[in-house]
Protein backbone atom coordinates (compact mmCIF):
# COMPACT_ATOMS: atom_id res chain seq x y z
CA UNK A 1 0.00 0.00 0.00
CA UNK A 2 1.50 3.21 -1.30
CA UNK A 3 1.41 6.61 0.66
CA UNK A 4 -1.71 8.66 -0.02
CA UNK A 5 -0.75 11.97 -0.73
CA UNK A 6 -3.54 14.68 0.08
CA UNK A 7 -5.09 16.20 -3.30
CA UNK A 8 -4.31 20.37 -3.60
CA UNK A 9 -7.23 22.32 -2.59
CA UNK A 10 -8.78 23.63 -5.58
CA UNK A 11 -11.02 26.51 -5.01
CA UNK A 12 -13.01 27.66 -8.22
CA UNK A 13 -12.43 31.24 -8.91
CA UNK A 14 -16.28 31.77 -9.88
CA UNK A 15 -19.31 30.27 -9.62
CA UNK A 16 -20.30 28.24 -12.57
CA UNK A 17 -24.03 28.50 -12.53
CA UNK A 18 -23.81 32.23 -12.05
CA UNK A 19 -20.11 32.75 -13.67
CA UNK A 20 -20.32 35.27 -10.23
CA UNK A 21 -16.40 36.17 -9.13
CA UNK A 22 -15.34 34.08 -5.82
CA UNK A 23 -12.94 35.99 -4.73
CA UNK A 24 -14.37 38.39 -2.43
CA UNK A 25 -15.84 35.41 -0.78
CA UNK A 26 -12.34 33.46 0.04
CA UNK A 27 -10.71 37.37 0.88
CA UNK A 28 -13.49 37.42 3.72
CA UNK A 29 -12.30 34.59 5.28
CA UNK A 30 -8.59 35.91 5.39
CA UNK A 31 -7.36 36.23 8.86
CA UNK A 32 -5.71 39.92 7.41
CA UNK A 33 -9.12 40.40 6.24
CA UNK A 34 -10.78 40.02 9.39
CA UNK A 35 -8.92 41.49 11.38
CA UNK A 36 -8.93 44.75 9.87
CA UNK A 37 -13.68 44.56 10.27
CA UNK A 38 -12.76 44.17 13.88
CA UNK A 39 -12.33 47.91 14.29
CA UNK A 40 -14.01 48.89 11.33
CA UNK A 41 -11.22 50.53 9.82
CA UNK A 42 -8.17 50.36 7.89
CA UNK A 43 -5.05 51.75 9.40
CA UNK A 44 -1.96 52.76 7.45
CA UNK A 45 0.49 49.72 8.98
CA UNK A 46 -2.92 47.56 8.11
CA UNK A 47 -2.41 48.27 4.18
CA UNK A 48 1.83 48.22 4.06
CA UNK A 49 1.46 44.67 5.46
CA UNK A 50 -1.47 43.43 2.94
CA UNK A 51 0.49 44.63 0.26
CA UNK A 52 3.81 43.14 1.49
CA UNK A 53 1.69 39.97 1.82
CA UNK A 54 0.61 40.72 -2.26
CA UNK A 55 4.34 41.32 -3.45
CA UNK A 56 5.58 37.84 -1.26
CA UNK A 57 3.10 35.98 -2.86
CA UNK A 58 3.66 37.73 -6.24
CA UNK A 59 7.03 36.79 -5.77
CA UNK A 60 6.34 33.28 -5.10
CA UNK A 61 4.14 32.82 -8.47
CA UNK A 62 5.88 35.01 -10.77
CA UNK A 63 8.77 32.42 -11.76
CA UNK A 64 6.29 29.60 -11.66
CA UNK A 65 4.87 30.58 -15.19
CA UNK A 66 5.25 30.08 -19.12
CA UNK A 67 5.68 33.30 -20.97
CA UNK A 68 1.91 33.32 -21.70
CA UNK A 69 0.58 32.15 -18.54
CA UNK A 70 2.17 35.02 -17.00
CA UNK A 71 0.74 37.51 -19.53
CA UNK A 72 -2.80 36.22 -18.88
CA UNK A 73 -2.31 36.04 -15.19
CA UNK A 74 -0.98 39.71 -15.63
CA UNK A 75 -3.91 40.36 -17.16
CA UNK A 76 -6.94 38.64 -14.82
CA UNK A 77 -4.59 40.31 -11.92
CA UNK A 78 -5.07 44.37 -13.41
CA UNK A 79 -9.20 43.15 -14.51
CA UNK A 80 -9.75 42.08 -9.99
CA UNK A 81 -7.94 45.24 -9.53
CA UNK A 82 -10.09 47.03 -11.94
CA UNK A 83 -12.69 45.29 -10.66
CA UNK A 84 -12.23 45.95 -6.38
CA UNK A 85 -11.93 49.60 -7.35
CA UNK A 86 -14.91 50.00 -9.35
CA UNK A 87 -17.07 48.08 -6.61
CA UNK A 88 -15.22 50.45 -3.87
CA UNK A 89 -16.34 53.70 -5.99
CA UNK A 90 -19.86 52.02 -7.07
CA UNK A 91 -20.66 51.29 -3.17
CA UNK A 92 -18.84 54.95 -1.96
CA UNK A 93 -21.23 56.39 -4.46
CA UNK A 94 -24.26 54.55 -3.16
CA UNK A 95 -23.54 55.62 -0.15
CA UNK A 96 -23.50 59.16 -0.62
CA UNK A 97 -26.51 59.14 -2.60
CA UNK A 98 -28.05 57.52 0.37
CA UNK A 99 -27.11 60.77 2.55
CA UNK A 100 -29.44 63.27 3.58
CA UNK A 101 -28.37 67.03 3.55
CA UNK A 102 -28.78 67.17 7.27
CA UNK A 103 -26.88 63.73 8.19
Amino acid sequence: MGLRMPKPIYRPWFDAATDSPLLTEYARKLDSFNDVLADRKVERAELELQEKRVVTLMKEVEPLLEPDVYEKVTELLCEITSYDMMSAFHLASKARAGRTLDS
